[in-house]
């Protein structure tokens, strides 16, 4: 068995490997860029070694500085992660020429299984079956056009050298398939140093669930059931879940047998994943397979009770897979929550900055966090926005949902925006809970973009009496309500007025016998009492509560005078007056918001890739203005209103941040006021 293991990642991933092999009685080496030198990856291993600036083309990409690490501290084998070199077939050679293990499959099996183009031949000959399509590297735009006819609208164009969503562009007609041209093979130069593309028909509400290999150097070789991946945004995972509550045991077998039978043809050893897109009749097609451990491997391991990267482990070291596929049986139910540093509010776009407070769920045995940041923590442009996985399991779906919402109502994020309502939301959409489905579940579900569901009248019952009790702590804690309490903290009748998204609902405090103000409330809501008890303290960013007994969690915030709660992934904003002082707050003047519709903004911190447009030139609705890179993908930001462009303001190559002005249209002319109107101004 290996004694000391280098680990090529960073952030979570690394904590996950690390954490296996301090298990195994295996020390680590962790690596890190400029931009980690205080992350969490490099504390949570044995030693750790500095290897360039924060662009991973200039650190994580850098196979000869990997590779000195290992020999700098004498690392006997190298687990990759997922992601940057793990799915680099020259990478697993120069190890193995470096006298050290690669922590996977062999050099060749990954090259093959790494282009999507040979991927798809070699699916073919095991019998698999695959979508139509253009299997070969398409050399411009002009090409992709001429065969779009062959294979139909829509059409999916995708990198033949990467994954994890990059350079993947779907196209409906010549013009889209153009543009998805030039920014996928773009991407696909960026993450992968290789901008061959490949198209094949774009499958309508497809899902997208995927096999667990396991496999040897003896030629032994398992699957581990399913994982359903369906939930996605530009075809990046957002939750995923094992078992799949599409697939039954006959289809389970099918697919199982054909990512084994696969596995076994390519002669692969280690953990591998073959994902596939199913269509709504359960017909099944082989998408790629990934030769590398998978970000949701923890459901699987959840389910199945199998650590897959100890196994990866042993497997590298020569040990033969004594798991046999008659005894691979699914337990009970688990759920992954991917937590991105996002803003659902606007469109999903990546958000960088400080983790100001961070708090996370107590992992028990059925509940899980993989975590690579920590609070005080920078979320960098040069990386993935992931910032932690919240991963649980249950006796059955419904459990597992339910568990999920709980975890989720405990995760606590500032200083960054992040996606944590949406997660919520997801875990109540009755789609979802219905098992109703596919890759396309976020764009129909929320086609203007995220907006939390409406709450019921319950909910904000609950959130009227959770924000009195936190008043009443602070002014409390304040000394600044003498004259509604006595000596002995008991609270004396007193009226009040609680303003919910702008609701004026009023409300009594009534008397609570000798329960003191650190204890909790009573309030009358239209002669409804509540009964709100809590032991919570100001500055707790997730106040644990009953309500007439029942258990309940919000997140909460102190919003300047006011409040900010966060219940069943909607974001409120609550004040709370004495009753008198309402009639007051309900005279004062609102701001108007600032127009800025005269500008283009950066939507997101990044790279200025290239501005389509000049000083003085028209531009109509839909017409491309500028591209910026973040977070490695690449978004395209076209007109939204007819106009001629007066000024640019930031130049392609340089770094913008969110809300930074990239161009300004000339102002529209003011309309002339109507004659009679005039005539009455005058």
């Amino acid at each position: 068995m290996f004694k000391k293991i280098l680990i090529a990642n960073r952030g979570e991933i690394a904590l996950r490997i690390a954490k296996t092999a301090r298990k195994m009685g295996i020390r680590t080496v962790a690596v890190y860029s400029d931009a980690d030198k205080y992350s969490l990856h490099v504390t949570g291993c044995d030693e750790a070694v500095h290897i360039g600036p924060p662009p991973a083309s200039q650190s994580y990409l850098v196979m000869d500085r990997v590779i000195e690490a290992c020999k700098q501290t004498g690392a006997d084998a190298v687990h990759p992660g997922y992601g940057f070199l793990s799915e680099n077939s020259k990478f697993a050679k120069a190890v193995g020429e470096a006298g050290i293990t690669f922590i996977g499959p062999r050099p060749d099996v990954i090259e093959l299984m790494g282009d999507k183009m040979a991927a798809i031949g070699a699916a073919r000959k095991a019998g698999t079956p695959t979508v139509p399509g253009l299997w070969e590297a398409i050399p411009d735009a002009d090409r992709a056009v001429a065969a779009a006819p062959e294979i139909g609208y829509p059409i999916m164009l995708k990198a033949a050298a990467g994954g994890g969503g990059k350079g993947m562009r779907v196209a409906r007609d010549d013009a889209e398939l153009r543009d998805a041209y030039r920014l996928a093979t773009s991407e696909a130069r960026g993450a992968f140093g290789d901008d061959r593309v490949f198209m094949e028909k774009f499958i309508e509400q497809p899902r997208h669930i995927e096999i667990q290999v396991l496999g040897d150097t003896y030629g032994n070789v398992v699957h581990l059931g399913e994982r359903e991946c369906s939930i996605q945004r530009r075809h990046q995972k957002v939750i995923e879940e094992a078992p799949s509550p599409f697939v039954d045991e006959e289809m389970r077998r099918a697919m199982g047998g054909a990512a084994a039978a696969l596995a076994k043809t390519v002669g692969y050893s280690s953990a591998g994943t073959v994902e596939f897109i199913v269509d709504q009749q359960g017909s099944f097609f082989f998408l790629e397979m990934n030769t590398r451990l998978q970000v949701e491997h923890s459901v699987t391991e959840f389910v199945h009770g199998i650590d897959l990267v100890e196994w990866m482990i042993r497997i590298a070291a020569g040990d033969i897979l004594t798991i046999r596929q008659e005894d691979v049986k699914p337990r009970g139910w688990s759920i992954e929550s991917r937590v991105y540093a996002e803003d659902p509010d606007k469109g999903f776009l990546p958000s960088t900055g400080r983790l100001i407070r961070y708090r996370t769920p107590e992992e028990t045995p059925n509940v899980r966090v993989d975590n690579g940041v920590q609070e005080g923590g920078e979320i960098s442009m040069f990386y993935d926005p992931m910032i932690a996985k919240v991963t649980v399991w249950e006796r059955d779906r419904d459990r597992a949902v339910a568990l999920m919402r709980r975890a989720l109502d405990e995760v606590y994020i500032t200083g960054v925006r992040h996606n944590i309502a949406f997660l919520t939301a997801l875990m109540a959409n009755r789609r979802f809970l219905n098992g109703d489905i596919s890759t396309n579940f976020i764009a129909e579900e929320y086609p203007e973009g995220f907006t939390p569901a409406p709450l019921q009248q319950e909910d904000v019952r609950d959130i009227v009496a959770v924000s009195m009790l936190m008043h009443l702590r602070y002014v409390h804690r304040a000394s600044l309500i003498s004259d509604q309490m006595d000596g002995y903290g008991r609270h004396i009748p007193a009226d009040y007025v609680v303003v919910v998204n702008g609701e004026y609902i009023p409300l009594k405090v009534v008397p609570v016998g000798q329960l003191g103000a650190e204890e909790g409330c009573d309030i009358d809501l239209n002669g409804n009492i509540l009964a709100v008890r809590s032991i919570w303290q100001i500055g707790e960013p997730v106040l644990r509560c009953s309500i007439n007994a029942y258990p309940r969690r919000f997140k909460v915030e102190r919003n300047r005078l006011g409040y900010k709660i966060y219940h069943l992934g909607a974001e409120v904003e609550v004040n709370v007056y004495r009753a008198e002082v309402a009639e007051m707050a309900k005279r004062m003047p609102k701001r108007k918001a600032l127009d800025m519709s005269q500008f283009l903004v950066s939507p997101m911190p990044g790279l200025l890739r290239s501005v389509a447009v000049a000083e003085g030139e028209k531009v109509s609705v839909g017409d491309e203005l500028a591209v910026v890179e973040a977070m490695k993908m690449e978004n395209l930001l076209k007109s939204t209103r007819p106009g001629r462009i007066a000024k640019i303001h930031a130049e392609p190559g340089s770094s913008v941040k969110v809300g930074e002005i990239i161009l300004e249209f000339e102002a529209e002319p003011k309309a002339e006021a109507e004659p009679e109107k005039q005539a009455a101004a005058s």
